[in-house]
């Protein structure tokens, strides 16, 4: 069965509108400033050119490629020629004065044409080639001030919007505007299919915000700045977002988040997202994300070298919001409900101490025995209570939990537990689908056994051995025992980039990561039929 299904925009709501332009808006806001000052009237475009596939043979011009060449009577032919350019994935040059519209043409290799589905990598290599290929073609006219940027589709519309868009992203703003780095306008390039390059917009600019949230410093991003955020995010597309207090939190005896929470001065808050898609007596899809907005380790502190980093500890709770701004703006027929626990974990004379000991909202018992690893525990409870409350026919959790996966996979995946087959086959196809990929670890009564083998309570937050992540996920586990379940570890991905750097993201920042996949998941759960037709 092929795996490419491209998702069928519905007709375009208000709400899409609003985003569409919202989008426009912020890739427009800075070269429109820049042009006012006559710096960045250049107008650029993006090309693809396939690599080479027998020895002797010239590489091929994409289709929209040859026309332009026809447009400028052959110069790209002669160009590819004289510069012996191979068409290699990412590979390219930059030419200018060419044409007399676009003053700079960004010439890209896309690898081989019609490539597609490898089994072996588990990754579609068609689309990923392109949105390498339109990142760096992109960057590179960013580089050179290009105000406005017209990009190829290279036959892939949907990624070419994901890659260039995600390419030219920067989180500057608290930088000088003098310095900060000019982010064109993109526009497609002589192709029909305006909806797939608006779709692929819409879910690069939600990784986009969950990279904006992850990366603004803790001071900036506080509990109650996050949840500000979310409330401006999400309510324009008609998502409701409830906004819980202490005491609230304190009524309905969140006690394991509160544990952690009373450590630090900043006041706790609970969110709750509802996205209604469906028939409302549709049973939700339950999201829960680690909103932890700074993790210092509390009296387990840290060591301060690279502490900085744990301002991504919040990254689970970031991808939930772009999760579900982008079903929104995609009008995904599903339901989705959301339970987002917001803290700071800080050491100070509240703060728990290793050994304490709460009672959870199933009656079972935890040990906070390290609070280096209170990503657990503050997500028990709402956990637990989003089960009671919205009855869900799956929860999927996303948090940055466990070392053992970014060891493991560096930051070539995301690791994922599920207690379904099912779940983690649909996972495993969203992941090959937009480059960003999942791998499944397992969930053994092995683990299980080393959290909850205690002789005075039922479960400790850290277990015993060294496979954090393991340990992680069978403490989730044991909190949700009757539905399809999944849990995203993103410890390895959601922070900070520092090893084997995607070419459309950057290096030592936050990633947003794994946002489209996410995306994609829920697709393919709501509309199964076109996946089938594909």
């Amino acid at each position: 069965m092929s795996l490419n299904p491209i998702m069928t925009l519905f007709s375009m709501s208000l709400c899409q509108k609003r985003l569409l332009s919202l989008v426009k808006s912020k890739l427009q806001t800075r070269s429109f400033a820049e042009d006012c000052s006559g710096k960045s009237k250049l107008k650029g475009i993006v090309l693809g050119l396939y690599e080479i596939e027998e020895e002797g043979l010239q590489p091929v011009l994409t289709s929209s490629a040859e026309k332009f060449d026809d447009r400028v009577k052959g110069k790209i032919t002669d160009l590819v020629k004289m510069c012996q350019m191979s068409g290699k994935t990412g590979v390219g040059q930059v030419f200018n004065n060419i044409d007399m519209e676009f003053q700079s043409v960004a010439l890209v290799g896309v690898g081989r044409q019609g490539i597609g589905f490898n089994e072996l990598e588990m990754i579609d290599e068609g689309m990923e080639n392109v949105r390498v290929a339109t990142a760096v073609g992109a960057r590179s006219l960013q580089a050179i001030n290009c105000g406005e940027i017209y990009v190829d589709s290279m036959e892939y519309p949907e990624q070419a919007a994901e890659g260039s868009s995600l390419a030219i992203w920067r989180y500057h703003e608290h930088k000088d505007k003098k310095h900060r780095t000019i982010t064109p306008k993109l526009e497609l390039y002589d192709h029909s299919d305006v909806d797939a390059w608006t779709r692929g917009l819409f879910k690069s600019e939600a990784q986009n915000l969950a990279r904006r949230l992850s990366d603004t410093p803790a001071n900036l991003m506080t509990p109650t700045t996050f949840a500000q955020n979310a409330v401006d995010a999400l309510c324009p597309c008609g998502v409701t977002v409830e906004i819980r207090t202490m005491d609230w939190i304190e009524t309905h005896q969140l006690n394991s988040f509160l544990m952690i929470a009373k450590g630090s001065c900043e006041p706790p808050i609970l969110l709750e997202v509802s996205y209604c898609g469906t028939a409302p007596e549709d049973k939700p899809i339950l999201l829960v994300g680690k909103g932890m907005t700074f993790n210092s380790g509390a009296i387990n502190l840290r060591r301060c070298k690279d502490m900085d980093e744990f301002r991504g500890a919040m990254s689970g709770a970031a991808v939930i919001v772009a999760t579900i701004r982008a079903a929104a703006a995609l009008s995904l027929p599903i339901n989705i409900s959301a339970v987002i626990p917001l803290c700071e974990n800080m050491p100070s004379g509240m703060s728990t101490k290793p050994g304490d000991i709460i009672r959870l909202l199933n009656g079972k018992t935890m040990a906070v025995r390290d609070l280096d690893k209170a990503g657990v525990v503050i997500m028990a409870d709402p956990l637990l209570y989003g089960q009671v409350t919205y009855k869900p026919r799956l929860v999927v959790d996303v948090a940055t939990l466990g070392y053992g996966v970014k060891k493991t996979l560096g930051g070539g995946a995301t690791g994922i537990y599920s207690n379904s087959h099912y779940i983690w086959k649909q996972f495993q196809k969203a992941g090959s689908l937009t480059g960003d990929r999942v791998w499944r670890f397992p969930l053994w009564q092995f683990y299980k056994k080393l959290v909850t083998n205690n002789v005075s309570y039922d479960i400790s937050n850290n277990g015993t051995g060294p496979a954090s992540s393991c340990l992680a996920a069978a403490v989730l586990n044991e909190l949700v025992p009757c539905v399809d379940w999944a849990h995203l570890d993103t410890r390895g991905v959601g922070m900070l980039t520092k090893f084997g750097t995607i070419p459309y993201l950057l290096k030592d920042r936050m990633t947003g990561r794994p946002t489209r996949t996410m995306v994609q998941f829920l697709y393919q759960l709501a509309c199964p039929d076109a996946m089938k037709l594909k």
